[in-house]
């Protein structure tokens, strides 16, 4: 079992951050531009875990050279049956360099693009260090 899947699986947010790059590149399902950076990805997967319900991976897929692993999950998002993949890409460091989250049906899609879009302003400033009224 891959150590991402292993965190994510647990809720720990640390050990997830832990396991990114510096410099890892997060590609949102529902975003146009990719997201630059440790910090703005560990806040994002952290909004994420706000709002996923009943979240599960069901199947694991990794790259015979080991950089390279699809981890298959299931989720509910206000009601919406969300099905996903996580894309990761290894660094020579062993860290997550590339996450590229795709998911379907596309009313699942537009629920985590409505409940993400409310988490914003707090993943923001999680990931500049800045208080915000909901997190203080």
């Amino acid at each position: 079992m891959h150590p991402f899947r292993q965190a994510v699986e647990a809720r720990d947010s640390a050990a997830i951050e832990a396991l990114l790059a510096d410099d890892v590149v997060f590609t949102s399902p529902v975003a146009y531009k990719p997201y630059p950076g440790k910090a703005i990805t560990a806040a994002i997967l952290r909004g994420v875990m706000r709002v996923f319900e009943d979240f599960h991976y069901t199947r694991e897929i990794s790259g015979a050279d080991g950089r390279d692993h699809v981890l298959m999950f299931r989720a509910t998002v206000n009601g919406k049956q969300v099905h996903g993949c996580d894309f990761l890409h290894i660094d020579d460091d062993g860290l997550i360099d590339d996450l590229t989250v795709m998911v379907r049906p596309l009313s699942g899609a537009n629920a985590l693009a409505e409940a993400m879009g409310a988490q914003f302003e707090r993943i923001q400033n999680e990931a500049t260090g800045a208080a915000s009224p909901s997190t203080a």
